[in-house]
Formats: structure tokens, sequence, C-alpha cells
């Protein structure tokens, strides 16, 4: 039998199928870069997993890649030759905050030999907030201070974030099993 604090434990989440999924993509200078991003409704806010492959790797044993990783206010991953990404936009961040407090500021990824893999329960944005955004990894850490982006970097990688019901239509259009992507 379980107890209410069971169903709030983020394992009881990752069973089901998410609310959102963002599929990143890296530019042309990280074609091997890809992942994944879910994001499950919670009652404390939303809980997002974070899969991705492909990462740069580090140049010298004592140095492990971080990367800054945040929710962008644009609904599109395409740009120009300076910024193939420019139509990510600024952060996401409704409530005009200061740098690290925007709403899309999110934790740093780390890289272990070109792979990552992250997960967090976060109260700054519902499911719903962000969906039609997306997710933009940047080339270096979130220093969590330089305004107004934390001195991240370029964009390297981007997804646009998905609802459930749009993953499933575009796989479905595409003869793919959204089965396998979503549960």
């Amino acid at each position: 039998m379980q107890t209410s604090n069971q169903n709030i434990h983020p394992a009881f989440f990752f069973r089901r199928a998410p609310s959102a999924f963002a599929s990143l993509k890296g530019d042309s200078a990280h074609p091997m870069l890809f992942g994944s991003v879910l994001f499950y409704e919670h009652p404390q806010g939303t809980l997002v997993a974070v899969e991705l492959r492909g990462l740069p790797t580090a140049s010298t044993p004592c140095s492990s890649p971080v990367f800054a990783l945040h929710i962008h206010e644009g609904g599109l991953c395409s740009g120009n030759a300076s910024d193939p990404f420019a139509q990510a936009g600024a952060h996401y961040n409704p409530q005009n905050c200061p740098h690290p407090y925007h709403a899309g500021d999110l934790p740093p990824i780390f890289s272990a030999g070109g792979q990552a893999f992250s997960a967090f329960l976060t109260d700054r944005f519902t499911v719903r907030e962000v969906t039609g955004r997306t997710v933009i990894l940047h080339a270096l850490p979130d220093d969590f201070s330089t305004q107004p982006a934390g001195g991240a970097g370029r964009k390297i990688a981007c997804g646009e974030i998905l609802g459930r019901e749009r993953v499933l239509a575009q796989y479905k259009s595409q003869n793919q099993s959204a089965k396998a992507l979503l549960f």
C-alpha cells in the first residue's frame, strides 16, 4: 500500500510518460551531440530529467567539462551563421529576475566521458509554462553571477519543448513508435 509520500517520490514519476519532451541536437560544430530533456508535472513543481551524449570531453586529466543548461523564451531551434539557435531568444525570465534567478536557469550539466544524466525538481516553472519554448546547452559553465546570462558562452545544442500530444503526433506522422520514446 502506497502512502502519499511515496506518490511524490521521483521514481514514481519516472515510471510514467512525461508531460513534455525536448530532443536536443548539437550545432554544426557538435554534430554528434544529442539527448533528451523530459518534463514531469509534480505536486511541488516540475521534475526534469536530462540525458545527453556526444558532449565535448576533457582536454586534461584534472578537468571535467561543465555546461550551462537553460530554458530560453523562444520556441525554435533555428538561427543564422553567427548564432545557429538565435530564434531560441533569451533566457526564460517571466518575473524579470536577475541571473541566476531566472525561471529558466537550470542546474549545471557535468560530462562524464561525453555523457551526462541529471534529474532535479524545480518550482520555478510549470510544464505548461515551458511547453513551446526551447532548452539550450551552452559551451561553458554558468558562473551564476554575470548578467544577463551567466557567462555561459555560445549555444551548442538546442531542443524545442513539445507537449506530450505533439510528440505523439509527430512520431505517428513519421511512422515511428512514440511508445519507446515516452514510456
